[in-house]
């Protein structure tokens, strides 16, 4: 089941929602916990149990490094074994195919490779498990007691299967007490509907070019088809990654959690770095809380600042998927942030705000085609033909066709993702006198308009929710 989907908007969610508030609260994390179990259990009944385990683990270690508090020994020896365990179940799943392929091609062999479906949100879920023995063990958040609340922390459905990956540290006391009010219920709404149309009205739309683009056989691109093409994955991950998390953190606010922002206006980003502040926040805090600083971070040399870099980004490229692609893209950006950190950013900071938003927005076009093309060879045949290596013509009809088609929506994609909508439209709600009626029927409209695309549309892929 995903947001945008008609059966969760107008069959789970309203049934959620109605039997949750008219629940007394103590109940509410309860009921909570089973909508969520079943969310899971709609796209994933097997590997439900998957995440019950390790629901069940992560409370019992907390526990158990409260418990032993003061024996280091036994606290660190419950923490490698949390470790052990989780990650390990997420290696076994997501990157055995990946490494027996591997070693088979290295070394000749002919080991069976057993194929598992990776299960939904395990790459997120099980960061969030570690944030909690993690900070338990560090002590900086009190262990939770009470199994009902700790499970409604891991399986939250708003956020579950996507993120943004919620730490434990940043819920931990609206899981106990929260303040479930109408104004927040409604704000949650309206950023739940925003990120329906991001979505549905753009991501989905636009998708449909890079989907035809990406299908071309390379020979037949042409340099402007190229650019239209990576311009629209571009956009559509964007959207569509931006409108999953606008959803779930409109959820989260309608049964009272303030979720962690995860995207903030990323392709205005005058350097790599700042792009990165921007995009993913939560996975990149997680990895600046968990691995950055204990290797040091910015306190050591800058020699060991690199190397940290290097793992940090080796790791994320190696989070985001088990294929080499994943982790050239997750090299790539640690060498731009190495250059950017030792000379760049002093050279960028004297260029024009032209200059340095061109920069950034090819080198992230650049990381794109990296991320996208599991098949290393033909990603570097699409830069080539980008730039027009290898004869490769400038123009043809069918570019023509496309641009034609699309050009309209493209720069309206190129817009929306600014704040400059944004800014408007809050603007024009503090001027407007009965705005109090317009922005409802505004929010109406777009439900209604998303409705329709709906029932319509085959095309409503998730892209993140490979990962």
């Amino acid at each position: 089941m995903v947001f945008s989907s008609l059966t969760f908007i107008f069959v789970f969610l309203p049934v959620v929602i109605l039997i949750y508030y008219i629940a007394p609260k103590g109940m509410r994390n309860l009921i909570f916990l089973m909508a969520s179990l079943i969310f899971y259990a709609w796209g994933e009944p097997v590997y439900i149990l998957i995440m019950l385990f390790s629901t069940v683990f992560d409370y019992v270690n907390g526990l158990a490094i409260n418990r032993f508090r003061e024996d280091k020994r036994i606290t660190r020896a419950v923490l490698i074994n949390s470790l052990v365990i989780n990650l390990g179940i997420l290696g076994f799943f997501k990157y055995f195919g990946f490494i027996v392929s591997n070693i088979n091609g290295f070394l000749g062999l002919n080991i069976p490779i057993i194929e598992f479906p990776l299960p939904l949100g395990i790459s997120f879920y099980t960061f969030q498990t570690l944030s909690y023995t993690i900070d338990v063990y560090l002590n900086k958040v009190p262990v939770q007691r009470n199994i009902i609340s700790f499970g409604t922390y891991v399986t939250m459905f708003p956020q579950l299967v996507a993120g943004p990956i919620v730490r434990y540290s940043e819920v931990c006391k609206e899981l106990d007490k929260r303040q479930e009010k109408l104004k927040l219920f409604g704000e949650g709404a309206e950023l739940f509907i925003i990120g329906l149309s991001k979505k549905v009205l753009l991501a989905n739309n636009i998708g449909l070019l890079w989907d035809t683009v990406k299908s071309t056989s390379i020979d037949e691109l042409t340099v402007l088809l190229s650019w239209l093409g990576i311009m629209a994955f571009t956009l559509q991950i964007y959207f569509d990654f931006s409108g999953y998390s606008d959803m779930a953190l409109g959820l989260g606010k309608m049964f009272g959690f303030n979720f962690p922002r995860n995207f903030n206006y990323p392709y205005i980003s005058k350097s790599v770095t700042e792009f990165w502040r921007r995009w993913h926040i939560s996975l990149g805090n997680w990895f600046k809380e968990y691995v950055y600083i204990p290797l040091g971070g910015n306190r050591v040399g800058k020699i060991k600042q690199y190397r940290n870099l290097i793992v940090v980004w080796l790791l994320t490229g190696f989070w985001h998927g088990a294929n080499w692609n994943f982790i050239v893209w997750g090299l790539y950006y640690g060498g731009i942030l190495i250059i950017e950190k030792k000379f760049l950013l002093q050279w960028l900071e004297n260029r024009s705000n032209f200059i340095r938003h061109i920069y950034t927005l090819l080198a992230v076009i650049i990381g794109w085609i990296l991320f996208e093309f599991e098949n290393m060879s033909i990603g570097l045949s699409y830069i080539k033909t980008m730039f027009g290596f290898g004869n490769r013509p400038l123009i043809n009809e069918d570019a023509i066709y496309y641009l034609y088609t699309n050009g309209l929506l493209l720069i309206a994609l190129i817009i929306f993702s600014t704040p400059i909508p944004s800014r408007l439209f809050i603007g024009f709600k503090r001027k407007l006198s009965n705005g109090e009626f317009i922005i409802p029927i505004t929010y109406i409209f777009l439900i209604f308009l998303c409705t329709a695309y709906l029932v319509n549309e085959t095309y409503n892929p998730f892209l993140y929710f490979r990962f």
